[in-house]
């Protein structure tokens, strides 16, 4: 890999040679991923409005928060 990413996919039962697979990445990425998919239904952050990268990234943070404070308070 040219940049140094590698692939982690679960090997199948049939596989003679095992690959390298961590379940730790696989389950951060999952995480990640339906962080971004909750992230994006902010129409805002989906369309991205802002030109500058800083009023974008403002916005993704405050989206950010609204998650994590609806998260807060469910647990609650």
């Amino acid at each position: 890999m040219k940049k140094g990413a590698w692939a982690n996919i679960p090997p199948k039962c049939k596989r003679n040679d095992p690959i390298c697979f961590s379940p730790y990445l696989y389950r951060a990425r999952n995480q990640m991923e339906r962080f971004f998919k909750r992230i994006k239904q902010c129409r805002r952050v989906a369309t991205r409005y802002d030109r500058l990268a800083a009023n974008y990234l403002a916005f993704v943070q405050l989206a950010s928060i609204r998650l994590w404070l609806r998260l807060y308070q469910s647990a609650s």
